[in-house]
């Protein structure tokens, strides 16, 4: 995975994730709409609507008070948790 900022405000952060695909990338997009303080979360994946842009493109808004990049940090610690929760059912299911 390579990491590309494209924009980075006071409120809002715009991300290229290399080598990803629609199934990480819902799940990051999820995570993020569950954390506080984001005010949107989306992803572009079009490369001919963007000028041969194949890598996903991630836009995250933040409310006032929040960080974009920290917003996405505590979204990635999320997916994380997410992940282990679903291991230790599946390992207990098992």
């Amino acid at each position: 995975m390579q990491l590309r900022v494209v924009e980075s405000e006071d409120q809002e952060l715009v991300i290229e994730i290399g080598g990803e695909d629609h199934t990480f990338m819902n799940v990051l997009k999820s995570a993020l709409l569950e954390t506080d303080g984001v005010s949107a979360a989306t992803y572009d994946v079009n490369p001919e609507q963007s000028g041969g842009q194949t890598e996903p493109l991630l836009t995250i808004k933040t409310e006032e008070d929040t960080d974009p990049l920290a917003a996405l940090e505590r979204g990635a610690e999320r997916v994380t948790e997410k992940t282990t929760e679903f291991r230790d059912a599946f390992e207990t299911a098992v």
